[in-house]
Formats: C-alpha cells, sequence, structure tokens
C-alpha cells in the first residue's frame, strides 16, 4: 500500500463516507481510527471529525503512518521567546483526557517547541474541543503561573464568534449566575446562587434560518456562552447539549477569535485575531 494517497471529493457527504467509497477495501472502523490518529487532512488541514460535512473539490488526503502530526499542521497565530499561540481547529482536544492522550493540540505544539531548544510548554487557558479558536501556551512555568494567577486583569478581551439558530438581532449583555447538576449540565439560577457569568453579544449579519454573533465575555464560565444563548432562545449551531436541534457542518459553531492581553515580560498590549472558519462562514452567507 502507498503510504499516502490523495482525491478531490464530489459529493456533499461525511469524510467517513467519502473515504469509505474512495477505499472500498477498507471498513469503517478503519477509517474512523485513520481520522481520530491525524492521518487524514482535508485541504491541507488534518480533521479528526468522521462526521465533518465535505463539499464538492475538497482535497482528501490520507497517510498510512500513524500519528502523522507535524508542525506543518500547526497554524501558529504568534509566537516569540515566552509564548505561543495557535488557531486550534473543532475536534480537537487542547489537552489529553481517559478516551485521547496523543492527538491533542498540547501533544502538537509540544513537539514544534522541542525543535526550536525548549523542552517544555505549559496551557495557559482550555479551549472545548468542539470549540476552535485562539488557544495560548506558555514557554515557562513561573511566566504561566503569573498570567493564570491575574487573568482577569492580564486579559483585556476575549471574543468569540458564534452561529445561532434563528433569527437573532440588536446587541445586549447577558448577566446570570449559572449552576452545574450532576450531568454536567450548566444553568441560569432564579435566586442569583452559583458563578457568575457575564456575555456581551452583538449581531454581525443573518439569514432566513441562522445568525452570526460577535460575543465578549467578562468571566470565562464552563459553557458560559452557550448557556446564555440557549436560554435566550437561541442556542449555537450544533450545540445538542443545549437544544440545538440543527447541525449542518457537523461541528459546534463557536469559535475563539480575539484573544487580547498583557505579555507577562514586555507588558505591551498583544491582539490576537482569528478569521471565521470557512464551514462555518458557508452556512452564514
Amino acid at each position: 500500500m502507498n503510504k499516502k494517497q490523495d482525491y478531490i471529493n464530489h459529493d456533499n457527504i461525511t469524510l467517513l463516507n467519502s473515504i469509505s467509497n474512495f477505499k472500498k477495501d477498507l471498513s469503517n472502523k478503519t477509517i474512523k481510527n485513520y481520522i481520530k490518529n491525524g492521518m487524514v487532512k482535508v485541504n491541507d488541514k488534518v480533521l479528526t471529525n468522521s462526521s465533518f460535512l465535505l463539499h464538492d473539490d475538497d482535497k482528501v488526503e490520507i497517510s498510512y503512518t500513524k500519528n502523522k502530526i507535524n508542525e506543518y499542521d500547526l497554524d501558529i497565530l504568534y509566537e516569540d521567546d515566552c509564548l505561543i499561540a495557535i488557531n486550534k481547529p473543532s475536534g480537537l482536544l487542547s489537552i489529553s483526557n481517559d478516551k485521547e492522550k496523543n492527538i491533542t493540540a498540547y501533544r502538537m505544539v509540544s513537539d514544534y517547541v522541542k525543535k526550536n531548544d525548549h523542552k517544555y510548554i505549559f496551557v495557559v487557558h482550555r479551549l472545548d474541543q468542539d470549540t476552535s479558536g485562539i488557544l495560548l501556551f506558555c514557554k515557562d512555568e513561573k511566566l504561566r503561573d503569573k498570567m493564570q494567577n491575574n487573568w482577569n486583569t492580564t486579559v483585556k478581551k476575549r471574543g468569540y464568534l458564534a452561529i445561532v439558530d434563528g433569527v437573532m438581532k440588536g446587541t445586549g449583555t447577558i448577566h446570570t449566575f449559572l449552576l452545574e447538576n450532576r450531568e454536567q449540565f450548566v444553568y441560569s439560577s432564579k435566586n442569583n446562587e452559583g458563578k457568575e457569568a457575564i456575555t456581551h453579544y452583538s449581531v454581525i449579519k443573518n439569514n432566513n434560518n441562522y445568525s452570526l454573533v460577535q460575543v465578549f465575555i467578562d468571566t470565562g464560565r464552563r459553557n458560559q456562552i452557550r448557556v446564555h444563548l440557549s436560554e435566550r432562545g437561541y442556542p449555537i449551531v450544533g450545540d445538542k447539549k443545549y437544544k440545538c436541534k440543527t447541525n449542518p457542518i457537523k461541528r459546534l459553531c463557536l469559535h475563539a477569535n480575539i484573544l487580547e492581553f498583557i505579555h507577562p515580560v514586555t507588558k505591551k498590549l498583544i491582539h490576537l485575531e482569528s478569521e471565521i472558519p470557512s464551514d462555518m462562514q458557508k452556512i452564514v452567507k
């Protein structure tokens, strides 16, 4: 078998089904393992979601070498001697969990910096697996601790782009207190019990079905944006957990697009920005 194969997809089908049509000798289980282990690229980017919806003329590349994750797969937004920020794709874990130890953003960045005389990296903050966008790491543990211990004063802006189900309009602020039940479902309390959560939103544009919303948060609570928008009647597209019934591109349509912070060493204001992913852009045209 060749070490690598590529082809052009010509149907609006899932990544799993597309590869199955191309490689009829492979079982679905094998294909899922290829995708899970970072051995499949779509348009030159590694994807780990078997249900990702392909479009006509998408280029699919299959590598038959396990764990094919190299530095050229990293979308590096910023790097200096102290920090490195990447554009994390949806479906990629920030750090390992019980089910996945190797295919993570931490592993990818760690492998990259080790080739440049840095032994370790340290996670400054995290993004949910299904959320894409700006993810920041430190190259020094003490600087990481300094940033985390002063997070609310160090970080000046935390912005997200969300596509919500329905025609949402205007701007506003959502201010509630969040509780979490035993099933890890987060919700706003009625008596100001729980953790304070503040979300600012502004609708950028909409079509007949969806709305693109710019969100800024003052607090970084678990599932905060997802809960607040859902409770307003506009759940994020692809968010089955918080009552969205549509999922046209097989992902959570939430993208961390802005991070602005004071550099822990130079004290300069660093502004990072990431464009809306192409798959999200398509459904709000």
